[in-house]
């Protein structure tokens, strides 16, 4: 049987390129990887993506970079043409995310491809459109601005296996999305966004921004803040890595691993293992953490030329720096695996002691949902309070047992011995404020006081209830006579204006979400409380709190005070001579004569007494007294104790030459005056705990508005969680 030999011809060109192309380009995100490496190449800081069914009908990528010269729209859609290698020597140390010049050939083979460009030179952008490399016509002028536009569109109209080998638009989608969200978190100084034709973005991301604030805007704050900083720098081998990985607390079924090397995103499946099995030890069984990795290396030390995708790199060294780059990340989670602590507890409270809760699904009821465990959110305030765990308090007021026992009636022998003791507590409170602040002295500083008795017992005499009102000497409820309300009024200064405007462009808004939607679990002191937000529990600053929570109240009521009037005027000279004497003030022989300071402190604030009275209705008369301070919050006074101390820093802290310092810092005092919680009962007989859960934490509920800067500074932490703490059985 005779078989005849087919001879070898040459492919034709267009074959060629298009099977060429089909290397390229393998899907829709292949070729979105290439066009955004385009765009950083060409220094863009603000890139925008549009894509329609998946990117097979539609891809767009628009950025702001350097733009394509009018004269090379005619070479730039052939193969192997590029402003960024001349010779293969090069790449031993190319620097670009580009090289062959193959991306956009690749695409016009298998696309209809329009490119819109507008150099910084040129007066206009000019169109052109592409089919199979070539330029079709000349590139016309039309409206842009500097930067480029590349427009996709039939991706695959003439390769119909491939374009049927696909997965479903949403699943293409899905895969841009993931490509854009690695290039966005790499390139923090570059704004991304990605959305679908005509629709909003799904992804968005500021310009000079940071790691960390693009993985919890794209990942959510649930990875942002379990990740922990990693740096590695390696002199024998010759590269550096830095990154941040999640600490042992987090974990997720899909390991969500981005690894950059030399500022390229590739795959490196050995270094991929070699952190899950690291991770292993740590996380429950069948999960992964979350890893980004930023690999430097000597570009003579690696080979990019590997795939036409450029997904996979070979370096040179590549076990011992994958074990160097492991070590060092269990030494780091090490670290965070001993930060970790967990309490055992002998006895619960009776009323906690939950019996075990079977779940079952009817079959047949569709609509049953099984509820795990780790996820049952506690909402009703009244269960599993701070105080269950310590007992009753032995200050429970006659009130608090009338809440909880509205049908049990007290006797009247009992209604008068807590009328009695009410009584008692409220002459005796203002009293109590100059003996609290003799406590604080020391002992050489107690002797010191007794040479001077005659003189703080005057001092005692003429500042006698203070801070009282009226029901302090009538001994009736608080009326309105010594409550001064005014007319509200709309604020038009401009610095009080800007003021509000910065509390609300520094708001968190997670944070914001937690506050407002917390369960209050109690009090541990004046300064301290514990919140449940979801099934988180945290720690908070009370009193840090409170300083921001007044501030802001002072900047929104600004000019809209209601008024505490005092019964009996205080001297300011006289309060700043209180404040002198303590320790805390700070005075040394070195500032002058006590005297002398209180005169000049009541001179700085008698001359502004009327600004005090018009904006934030402090009342101080002719003669230095003090007359009555704003209502920030109803049902709450700060801690009278502190009131010398707030008189003397408003007269030496304030900065009383520029108006919006002034307000600021006037603010800010006042707010950390008032967020001195007392712990006298207040007006109506209430303890501080009381105070806190039922006045303090509601308007935290209903009105704060956290800065950033609280994830900084402490203010509120998180204790534990539900979830993590059903982990830690897991791993047992």
């Amino acid at each position: 049987m005779n078989m005849e030999v087919p001879p070898i011809i040459k492919l034709d060109e267009d074959v060629i390129n298009r099977i060429a192309a089909g290397e390229v380009v393998q899907r829709p995100a292949n070729a979105l990887k290439e066009l955004i490496e385009n765009s950083l190449d060409a220094e863009a800081t603000n890139i925008q993506i549009t894509i329609k069914d998946g990117g097979m009908k539609l891809l767009q990528i628009q950025d702001n970079g350097t733009g394509i010269r009018k004269e090379d729209f005619e070479i730039v859609c052939e193969r192997f043409t590029t402003s960024k290698l001349k010779e293969f020597e090069d790449l031993h140390k190319i620097s670009t995310y580009g090289f062959r010049g193959e991306a956009l050939a690749s695409i016009s083979h298998i696309a209809h491809l329009t490119i819109i460009s507008k150099t910084k030179k040129d007066i206009c952008a000019y169109q052109a459109h592409f089919i199979d490399s070539k330029l079709q016509g000349n590139p016309k002028p039309t409206a842009g601005n500097q930067g480029t536009i590349i427009t996709v569109e039939d991706l695959f109209y003439n390769m119909m296996v491939r374009k049927r080998s696909l997965r479903s638009p949403a699943e293409e989608y899905q895969k841009i999305s993931e490509v854009v969200s690695k290039y966005a978190i790499h390139n923090a100084r570059v704004g991304f966004a990605l959305k679908k034709s005509g629709e909003s973005n799904d992804i968005r991301t500021p310009q000079n921004s940071s790691h960390i604030d693009n993985i919890r805007t794209i990942y959510g704050n649930a990875i942002a803040r379990e990740l922990i900083d990693f740096s590695l720098e390696n002199e024998p081998f010759k590269f550096k890595v830095k990154g941040y990985i999640t600490n042992v607390n987090y974990s997720t079924k899909k390991f969500q691993f981005l690894l950059f090397i030399n500022h390229r995103l590739v795959d490196c499946q050995s270094l991929k293992k070699c952190i899950d099995r690291v991770y292993t030890t740590y996380l429950p069984k069948n999960t992964h953490p979350f890893v980004y990795l930023s690999l430097e290396l000597e570009p003579s030390n690696i080979d990019v030329n590997v795939h036409p995708t450029k997904h996979e790199v070979h370096f040179l060294n590549e076990e011992q720096i994958v074990e160097c780059i492991t070590s060092a990340l269990e030494t780091k989670l090490l670290g965070s695996n001993n930060s970790r602590s967990f309490f055992t507890q002998a006895k619960l409270p009776k009323s906690l002691q939950i019996e075990p809760i079977e779940f079952k699904r009817d079959e047949s009821d569709t609509s049953t949902k099984q509820i795990k465990p780790n996820s049952i959110v506690r909402t009703d305030a009244r269960e599993q309070k701070l105080e269950k765990f310590f007992g009753e308090p032995s200050s429970k007021k006659v009130e608090d047992i009338k809440e909880k026992n509205p049908n049990e009636s007290l006797t009247e022998e009992e209604y008068q011995k807590h009328n009695e003791s009410f009584l008692k507590r409220t002459e005796n409170l203002e009293s109590k404020i100059l003996n609290k602040t003799e406590d604080i002295f020391t002992d050489p500083e107690i002797e010191y006081i007794e040479q001077k008795k005659e003189q703080i017992e005057e001092i005692q005499e003429k500042s006698k209830d203070k801070c009282s009102t009226k029901q302090q000497t009538t001994n009736k409820p608080l009326t309105t006579d010594f409550i001064k309300k005014i007319t509200r009024v709309e604020t038009k200064l401009t610095s009080v204006l800007q003021l509000r405007k910065e509390i609300e462009d520094t708001c968190h808004r997670a944070l914001r979400e937690s506050f407002s939607q917390h369960v209050f679990v109690g009090a541990i002191n004046p300064s301290q409380a514990l919140i449940q937000y979801s099934t988180k529990l945290f720690l908070c600053n009370t009193k840090t709190i409170l300083m921001e929570l007044f501030y802001q109240f002072i900047m929104y009521n600004f000019q809209n005070f209601d008024t505490y009037i005092f019964s009996n005027k205080i001297s300011l000279y006289e309060l700043s001579l209180i404040c002198l004497e303590l320790p805390e003030a700070g005075w040394t022989p070195e500032d002058g004569d006590k005297s002398e300071l209180a005169k000049r402190i009541t001179t700085v604030l008698s001359d502004k007494a009327p600004m005090l009275l018009d904006y934030f209705s402090i009342n101080i008369d002719e003669s230095g007294n003090i007359c009555s301070i704003p209502i920030l919050l109803d049902e709450y006074m700060p801690d009278p104790k502190a009131l010398p101390m707030y008189i003397v820093r408003l007269a030496t802290e304030v900065n009383w030459d520029s108006e919006k310092e002034c307000f600021q810092t006037f603010a800010r005092e006042t707010a950390q005056f008032y967020a001195e919680v007392s712990e006298e009962p207040n007006q109506t007989g209430k303890d501080w705990r009381w105070v806190t859960e039922h006045v303090l934490y509601p308007a935290i509920k209903e009105y704060f508005i956290p800065p950033k800067s609280f994830i900084e500074n402490a203010a509120i932490l998180e204790v534990t969680s539900l979830p993590n703490l059903y982990k830690v059985f897991e791993r047992c």
